[in-house]
């Protein structure tokens, strides 16, 4: 009878532990891999070969272009000025879908983060799409793509209406084609959600089934907002981690939902960039996430759209300029323009061969920012 209720106990614990297992969508992931990042492999049955071919013979073009030019130079640039001693934990603000550039700054970082107003998208949905529907998303993901790797940012606007009620999950696809360009491999591909606390929740079995009776494209995706992937570099084992989390980080959003910020506090110290913000760090409704930077970050690259000396100078930060820097490219960069210049005249002139996010008022080709604490 023990024995009997020993048996009992353990096959319901397991199934209460199978139930509350995280959903993995690793098949979907290598998937999207082949048919949206344009990775070498066979698309599944259910979708044409000539769509796929007419999609990657765009995308590869413009992939190729990126590495042979930006990334090229990006690379070697970061691996120089880069410090081995930075953390291993990065934080990246206002990223949209760029993971490439987090992994050309940071290529050895144990764990990514990066925030935005982005949905990371339903990876279901590839199964769903008539020819004529998988078209035009594959057109998107060419269009949004094509422009990360041509202007190094994205417009905001156009990220959002292609990510958040997009029909194949465009912010995945971008992070997909980021590890296929920089040589990694995805191993596992979880989704999740926040506690108050900033706990990952991950989605189970039943939540996926619930998410996928919604209808709308756009509300499903909010289910698939949060993604966390696993992988390495083809050939290591050394295992990394990046997370991509939906947040407003404006002080009124923060208020009403802290849980991204409560994740990103539990990190400690860490590295961190940002870039084509549109300057948010400098304005007064996003005074929590300026603290926060002010607070954790030891170590920052950015464009102008970074934490500006302002703010940075008093809390024991120092600069270092690269590149050319006049004014502004837009409107809301033009109170804080003056104190970059300044800075930028005061310093010696570093070139820079690539652009990174904006360029500036006067469409120099490039201006870069480091930022760090003083030890």
């Amino acid at each position: 009878m023990r024995g009997l209720l020993f048996c009992l106990i353990t096959t319901a614990t397991a199934s209460i532990a199978s139930a509350d297992a995280p959903h993995e969508f690793i098949a979907e992931a290598k998937t999207l891999l082949v048919v949206g990042a344009c990775a070498e492999g066979t698309p599944p049955a259910t979708v044409k070969p000539a769509i796929v071919d007419a999609h990657c013979k765009i995308l590869r073009k413009a992939q190729d272009e990126y590495k042979a030019g930006w990334m090229t130079d990006a690379n070697a640039f970061f691996a120089a000025t880069v410090p081995k001693t930075v953390p291993k934990t990065v934080v990246y603000p206002f990223a949209g879908g760029d993971l490439s550039t987090a992994l050309s700054v940071y290529p050895d970082a144990d764990e990514i983060t990066t925030l935005s107003l982005e949905p990371a998208g339903d990876p279901l949905d590839l199964g769903q799409l008539d020819e004529h529907q998988l078209k035009t998303a594959l057109l998107t993901v060419e269009k949004e793509l094509g422009s990360l790797y041509k202007s190094n940012f994205s417009v905001t606007m156009d990220m959002i209406g292609a990510m958040r009620s997009g029909t194949l999950p465009t912010q995945l696809i971008f992070s997909l084609s980021a590890l296929t360009l920089h040589g990694y491999e995805p191993t596992s591909l979880r989704y999740f959600k926040l506690s108050a606390a900033g706990e990952v929740q991950y989605l189970t079995d039943a939540d996926v089934a619930t998410a996928e009776k919604i209808k709308d494209a756009g509300a499903r995706n909010r289910q698939f907002s949060n993604v966390e992937f696993r992988f390495h570099k083809i050939g290591s084992t050394h295992e990394q981690i990046y997370r991509h989390i939906l947040a407003n980080l404006d002080d009124a959003h923060v208020k009403k939902d802290p849980s991204a910020l409560a994740h990103l506090e539990k990190k400690g110290h860490v590295a961190a960039m940002t870039k084509a913000a549109s300057y948010l760090l400098t304005f007064d409704e996003f005074k929590q996430m300026r603290q926060y930077v002010i607070d954790h970050v030891d170590w920052m690259v950015s464009d102008s759209t970074g934490l500006p000396p302002t703010y940075g100078t008093p809390a024991g930060f120092e600069y270092e300029t690269y590149g050319s820097f006049v004014s502004s490219n837009m409107a809301a960069g033009q109170p804080i323009a003056p104190v970059w210049k300044k800075m930028f005249d005061s310093q010696p002139k570093r070139p820079l061969k690539f652009r990174f996010g904006y360029p500036d008022g006067k469409n120099h080709s490039g201006h870069l920012i480091i930022m760090r604490r003083k030890t």
